[in-house]
């Protein structure tokens, strides 16, 4: 499915995980975890545009996904 053509800077979990290209449970318990940059929002996860991509940038210089080697 093609991206939007601008993406929000604030995304729920449903556009964060398209966004990022896993699945919504995989994004659900990475924020749980605290190993993905989030917030609630009432009882709602949100997910910063800016944030998720200095996070992608920090992971694809070495960091470690949870459950990886």
């Amino acid at each position: 499915m093609p991206f939007p053509v601008s993406v929000r800077e604030v995304m729920d979990i449903r556009e964060a995980a398209e966004y990022l290209g896993v699945s919504t449970d995989t994004l659900y318990k990475y924020a749980a975890e605290g190993f993905i940059p989030a917030f609630k929002l009432g009882n709602r996860w949100r997910f910063k545009k800016s944030l998720i991509d200095v996070w992608m940038e920090k992971m694809s210089e070495g960091g470690n996904v949870p459950g990886t080697v």
